[in-house]
């Protein structure tokens, strides 16, 4: 075995075991839905699942989405899942990928742990975090065989355009590289959101779930867009992996598909409340956090200026009883993700306690 093969992300033992608080701020997806806000009933779930490759109506469910044949969705366990079988299926050991920075680490971590050779494609905190076309241009070779992006980014909610997600594309097609879109944020832009990078060509592929934005994480319901004759590659590889997806939620998922309206609104109502209050926060602490206010997304990712982020996140946790996510794990340590998903009175009573870790960091009380 390769001794530079990574094994585990740090990231994700993290947030099993830290990331939960009394006053968390770290979490990125909407607080959960319950059965009875989704409005299912055990007549909407069943145990006996159909035969072939993945219940076929939520898989009508997801092509509807987008206009797209079914033949283009594979079904798979939540964006993590659905991540690892198209990265499985389009990295051989050796290959270029080029990974933007900073990072949502399982994705550069899973890629290494397949073997792949990373170079980054900076987004810039200078440019708001959005991707500049040149950078891509510069960022592709014609050793690549990959390019991974997240629209809206994590940990920072920004979008990429079509023109740029264009210029991304062609750059790749031009090496015969594909790019592979993580776009279960891209939701939490509402009517700002640009279109799916699935309607753009085939060499983009697609991943998402229902998880960030509409509350539904504990379905573990994924999904990939590719043309056709891949998606039926990552089939035959799902096989290998997990064979095929619980189908009480695939079931569930399939019933939230034509609901999406009202989680959407749910969303949006907490959403807005919460970036209220942060962005109230960001405008006092002015010299303590740099940050664009945002009108986007489910987290917000400051540069913390005057004391040093891992300090802060370990006080909060220690002292306040509130979570949030140091920017090492993105690749950037001297920022912090914020998550504007919870509870808004948890949130506001959060940045309270956000406010004294600073003020004790800088008068030397931590």
């Amino acid at each position: 075995m390769r001794s530079d093969r990574p094994m585990r992300s740090e990231y994700m033992h993290w947030a099993k075991t830290l990331q939960r608080a009394r006053f968390t701020l770290a979490e990125s997806g909407m607080k959960a839905v319950s059965l009875a806000e989704l409005g299912a009933t055990s007549d909407d779930v069943a145990l006996a699942p159909p035969f072939g490759y993945g219940d076929p109506r939520l898989r009508d469910a997801i092509a509807s989405r987008y206009g797209i044949p079914r033949e283009r969705v594979v079904t798979a366990a939540g964006t993590a899942g659905a991540n690892h079988l198209a990265m499985a299926a389009l990295i051989e050991p050796g290959d270029e990928v080029v990974v933007e920075h900073p990072v949502y680490e399982p994705m550069e971590t899973l890629a290494r742990h397949l073997g792949a050779v990373v170079r980054h494609l900076p987004r810039r905190f200078e440019n708001g975090f959005r991707v500049d076309p040149d950078d891509a241009r510069k960022a592709v070779t014609s050793r690549t065989r990959l390019v991974v992006l997240s629209n809206l980014n994590n940990p920072a909610p920004a979008a990429i355009d079509e023109p740029t997600m264009r210029a991304i594309g062609a750059a790749a097609e031009a090496v015969g590289a594909t790019v592979l879109v993580d776009e279960v944020y891209l939701d939490a832009a509402f009517e700002a959101a640009p279109p799916s990078a699935a309607k753009l060509g085939d060499v983009f592929v697609v991943t998402s779930s229902l998880t960030k934005v509409y509350g539904l994480g504990g379905l573990r319901a994924g999904w990939i867009v590719a043309a056709p004759p891949l998606a039926a590659r990552m089939w035959q590889l799902k096989n290998l992996f997990g064979v095929d997806d619980a189908h009480p939620a695939e079931r569930l998922a399939t019933f939230a598909f034509g609901r999406l309206g009202p989680l959407a609104a749910r969303a949006r109502g907490i959403l807005d409340a919460n970036r209220a209050r942060w962005h109230e926060f960001l405008t006092e602490r002015a010299l303590d956090l740099e940050a664009e206010l945002s009108p986007i997304g489910t987290t917000s990712f400051p540069r913390v200026v005057r004391v040093d982020a891992d300090a802060l996140a370990r006080l909060l946790r220690d002292r306040y009883e509130t979570s949030i996510v140091p920017g090492r794990f993105f690749g950037a340590p001297q920022h912090v993700r914020i998550g504007l998903s919870g509870d808004p009175e948890i949130f506001a009573e959060g940045t309270l306690r956000f406010g004294r870790a600073l003020d004790d960091l800088r008068s030397g009380r931590a």
